[in-house]
């Protein structure tokens, strides 16, 4: 009887399952040789298809950016567009939290990733934006984005009362916040969001030069 057929190795299914390596266990669980244990394949045969570890890493990350609605940019005022984009950006990021400190890094030469600094970028300047301050609002917004996925700031107190007693009055409560961890971290990027945007609306009649009437 004919042994059954190894589904063909490729390129899509090669991240895929990495990802889902990433995604179950983190980053650390990830080696080619786990990875073709999981592929049923010999460790050699990813090389036909990427070269090095850190290549396949490239992969996972740009195939998680390109998940990214950019739509919104060349189509909405910048502030909206900014608003979704935070929004869409950190949908990314949450639904794949172990792979954001390899993410942080930068584009590096992903293309999604930077089709995507491109897009920010872009449509900043076209708004009226100096290129100086595109960059940098590009970069706090990324800095802000990355910062609320990186962990929950409610699971990051103990659920023990008895931990807050004499020693930390002003934390009495603390040991409740893990119980509205939705309320807490999902307010506290909505009230970040719309205090850095509102910010960049108050300066930009400051650095944008206006047309004449």
């Amino acid at each position: 009887m004919a042994r059954p057929a190894r589904p063909v190795l490729s390129r899509q299914r090669i991240i895929e399952t990495a990802t889902t390596i990433i995604d179950t266990e983190g980053l650390p669980a990830l080696s080619t040789r786990r990875l073709a244990r999981e592929l049923r394949v010999q460790a050699p045969s990813l090389y036909n298809h990427f070269a090095t570890k850190e290549e396949i890493l490239d992969a996972v990350g740009d195939a998680i950016i390109a998940g990214v609605d950019l739509s919104m940019f060349g189509r909405d005022a910048w502030p909206d567009a900014l608003r979704s984009w935070a929004h869409a950006y950190r949908a990314a990021y949450a639904a794949h939290p172990n792979v954001v400190p390899f993410l942080v890094h930068g584009p590096g030469r992903r293309p999604a990733a930077l089709r995507l600094a491109d897009a920010v970028y872009g449509a900043l300047v076209d708004a009226g934006w100096p290129p100086r301050y595109a960059t940098r609002i590009g970069a706090t917004m990324r800095f802000f984005i990355a910062g609320s996925a990186l962990g929950s700031f409610a699971l990051g107190f103990p659920a023990d009362p008895a931990l807050y007693d004499e020693n930390y009055p002003h934390l009495t409560d603390a040991h409740r916040l893990s119980e509205h961890r939705s309320e807490v971290d999902d307010g506290a990027f909505e009230l970040g969001l719309e205090s850095l945007i509102k910010g960049f609306e108050s300066l930009y009649p400051a650095v944008v030069k206006q047309p004449a009437d």
